[in-house]
């Protein structure tokens, strides 16, 4: 009977879709699923709502709440990480509000920019305690993480930890089928490859019956003049050969291209809005009235979704091999024209020997550089993290691409500053 232990878990809405996937897989069914967060409220709701899941499913499981992490670690197989750390008012607010009093637009700030580096900064130390629990409880487990900034965080934990750890995100499930089905082409029985780093990984082939599909779908897009909302997806393929992973309202915040001083009118071209977080209060509302129904609902139940998480756990069990993307180190040059501390996204074959990272290759020189200009901010960000020196917060915003476009060395310092004035409360490990 494995155990999976679930970080995180006043999420509920994911913990349900993780958990209740594990619930509906025949090797995962009866597991023992343990669930911690520093919510106290949160997590009793997940529990309740966990609890009818699984008897509505059968009741094989057994769902059990904790509120100490290190008894909720003790002797698990699977942790499953899903933390934020700090509320959206005001910690993840001010990752918005101070770029843009330096005339810095930002659309969901959790990978990259400014939102990403502070992200990345609160939430590493919390990853590193947490691997020290591992370690002593549960050394032998496999963390499958699915906290933004995927590479900062994952990657952070592979180069200071022991924990074996493999960073998960759904953007190169949905990838293909996106991009198909935005031009009114069939997306069933296609074979593709997709490699570089999370969220700005390339589809570098796509085929069916052996034929491939780019010639089409170049034309289909070139013809496909209306407005819509992977315009930026569109550029990237046009210009750099090949079409990303991520959305382009997210991926527009990786690059230099599309928010400029200079060019206010680049927003509405592209559909690029960068005031979301100022409707948070209506989403909230929303949310949590999603979440309590789901609650109350006494006939709750639950399909197999698409995440890895349940695959992974199956496949580990049962020892039959399924592929995943993971997020892992580039250890040995996986891909081959990025550097070895990057974590890098490529196909994994997942068995009873656990998640085993497959050679990809090099990818176009244009796609490496790009990806490369991302990493550098990356490795910088967990360099801050890690050693607490401030001068690496300042060196990874200088190098973000985003960032050091449209500002001044002076004002990127100032910005720094006071974002880590705001976080002072997360930051205490940061030195002057």
């Amino acid at each position: 009977m494995p155990k999976i232990t679930f970080i995180g878990a006043g999420s509920s809405i994911f913990a349900k879709n993780i958990l209740g996937d594990c619930m509906r897989t025949p090797s995962l069914e009866n597991a023992h699923m343990a669930l911690y967060d520093i919510n106290d409220e949160r997590l009793g709701q997940s529990e309740k709502m966990l609890q009818n899941l699984n008897h509505n499913l059968g009741g094989r499981a057994t769902v059990k709440a904790y509120t100490d992490r290190k008894e909720a670690l003790r002797g698990a197989d699977y942790v499953i990480n899903a933390i934020a750390v700090g509320e959206l008012i005001p910690t993840i607010s001010s990752d918005f509000e101070i770029p843009e009093k330096y005339g810095l637009h930002q659309t969901v700030a959790d990978t990259l920019g400014m939102g990403g580096l502070f992200r990345g900064l609160r939430t590493i130390p919390v990853m590193l305690d947490m691997a020290k629990d591992m370690e002593e409880v549960c050394p032998d487990a496999w963390l499958l993480n699915y906290t933004n900034p995927m590479a900062i965080v994952t990657g952070a934990m592979q180069q200071a930890t022991g924990i074996k750890t493999v960073g998960l995100c759904h953007s190169v499930q949905t990838c293909a089928r996106e991009l198909l089905e935005g031009l009114g082409m069939d997306h069933q029985d296609v074979r593709w490859r997709i490699g570089g780093i999370n969220h700005q990984a390339w589809l570098l082939e796509i085929t069916r019956d052996g034929v491939d599909l780019y010639p089409e779908i170049r034309r289909k897009a070139a013809a496909r003049t209306e407005r819509h909302t992977d315009m930026v997806r569109y550029d990237f393929m046009k210009l750099f050969g090949y079409f990303v992973t991520e959305s382009s309202s997210h991926g527009s915040e990786y690059v230099p291209y599309y928010h400029k001083h200079r060019y206010p009118e680049l927003k509405e071209k592209y559909s690029l809005p960068t005031t979301g977080y100022k409707n948070w209060g209506k989403g909230k509302a929303s949310f949590w009235k999603e979440v309590n129904d789901m609650i109350e609902n006494k006939n709750l139940t639950h399909e197999r979704s698409h995440e890895y998480a349940s695959y992974i756990m199956e496949a580990m069990e049962t020892n039959v091999p399924f592929e995943i993307a993971g997020n892992v180190l580039n250890t040995g040059g996986l891909i081959g024209n990025l550097p070895e501390k990057a974590c890098v996204e490529v196909p994994c074959m997942v068995n009873g020997n656990g998640i085993l990272p497959t050679r990809f290759g090099e990818l176009p020189p244009q796609c490496a550089a790009l990806n490369r200009t991302n990493i550098n901010m990356q490795l910088l960000t967990i360099e801050a993290a890690i050693t607490g020196k401030r001068e690496h917060v300042y060196h990874a915003a200088m190098l973000d691409p985003h960032t050091s476009s449209e500002l001044s060395l002076d004002d990127i310092v100032k910005m720094c500053d006071e974002m880590l004035e705001a976080n002072q409360s997360f930051l205490s490990y940061m030195k002057a």
